[in-house]
């Protein structure tokens, strides 16, 4: 068994290959007027507004209710047999996904994705659930599970499903003041780390930006002394659209939560020290490429969507990467998977 440790103290291409769906799934998704609580500014109600900020600021809580469209949906998995750099085949498959609720998700027949799909290693965000009560089924044969919660219940959370024995697993970043939220994991293995991460969300009005800068800055460091021991693969909802091509609206959402010139630059400067957005990358010219849409006025159908997921590596697997695809063909969530090929 690998060792597990905690840290101290304790919320998206036209060159992919698109080639004629493989498998087809019926999902069956139906969820009508669920409620769910997410935190607001204390002392206000705050009504739910079309946007990505799925969080806010700590204190009172307010009830929310999100409908989807009620209509099955066909999952459709995209498939690349495109080679590294250096003329390999991918030899690794990683997905990270959004989940807005894994017993919904559950629900919904979420689990068939992993089936078809059948990465080497899985990442979530936004469990909303106590890693105490999380349904056994959610870890499949032949993976082990490693789940993190943060202090308030049914608020944020990430999961890692793997295939591979880690050598060790750590739950946090090592700062207490950041590590109450249950937002990292970061699993070693023999040639990289593994680091899943759900990013804190600016909130409505950007109240908590102030607070999102900490944690990047933190968080910044810490990879950084990750990526001294060994090359770094950083995955999840990083509640960020780097580019004005990341979004559909650039234009209308400069003081919008996820693309504030702060949350941007930021980002920039960890791209900076030694990591490739691995999408991008690739595809750097690439519009319309999107993995997060709201439930609201049938987003996701028009595609008017934020590129919120990324894979990003150390520079140096860059001559390991194959190719990095959107799923944008697997319902149920608001974000589809994302899948990063390596040869490694």
């Amino acid at each position: 068994m690998p060792k597990v440790t905690r840290g101290k103290g304790n919320k998206k291409p036209a060159s992919i290959e698109e080639e004629e769906p493989i498998i087809t799934v019926v999902d069956k998704t139906i969820k009508k007027g669920i409620k769910r609580k997410a935190s607001s500014s204390v002392g206000k109600n705050v009504k739910k507004v079309p946007s990505i900020n799925e969080e806010a600021t700590t204190g009172t809580t307010q009830e929310v209710e999100d409908e989807e469209i009620q209509l099955p949906r066909t999952m459709t998995l995209k498939t690349s047999d495109r080679l590294s750099t250096k003329g390999e085949k991918a030899t690794l498959k990683l997905a990270s996904w959004n989940l807005n609720g894994i017993r919904a998700w559950i629900k919904g027949d979420g689990l068939k994705y992993i089936e078809q799909e059948q990465p080497d290693m899985i990442c979530f965000q936004e469990l909303k659930c106590d890693k105490e009560k999380i349904p056994s089924e959610a870890t499949p044969a032949g993976y082990k599970s490693y789940w993190l919660s943060g202090d308030t219940a049914g608020y944020s959370g990430v999961g890692l499903l793997t295939k591979i024995d880690p050598i060790e697993v750590k739950f946090g970043i090592g700062v207490p003041e950041h590590d109450n939220e249950g937002r990292v994991i970061t699993a070693e293995y023999e040639k990289f780390y593994f680091v899943v991460s759900y990013i804190p969300n600016s909130g409505r009005k950007l109240v908590r930006l102030e607070y999102r800068q900490e944690f990047n800055e933190a968080f910044r460091n810490y990879l950084e002394e990750l990526d001294k021991k060994k090359p770094v693969i950083w995955c999840g909802d990083l509640n960020v659209s780097h580019q004005s091509i990341d979004l559909a609206n650039a234009k209308s959402n400069t003081k919008t939560a996820g693309y504030t010139q702060e949350e941007r630059d930021d980002f920039t400067k960890i791209l900076a020290d030694g990591f490739v957005d691995s999408f991008r990358h690739l595809y750097p010219e690439q519009r319309d490429a999107y993995t997060f849409w709201s439930y609201f006025r049938s987003a996701r159908d028009r595609n008017i969507g934020w590129r919120l997921d990324y894979f990003i590596i150390s520079s140096r697997l860059q001559e390991n990467l194959c190719d990095v695809i959107h799923q944008t063909g697997v319902y149920g969530s608001d974000h589809c998977p994302i899948v990063l090929l390596l040869s490694v």
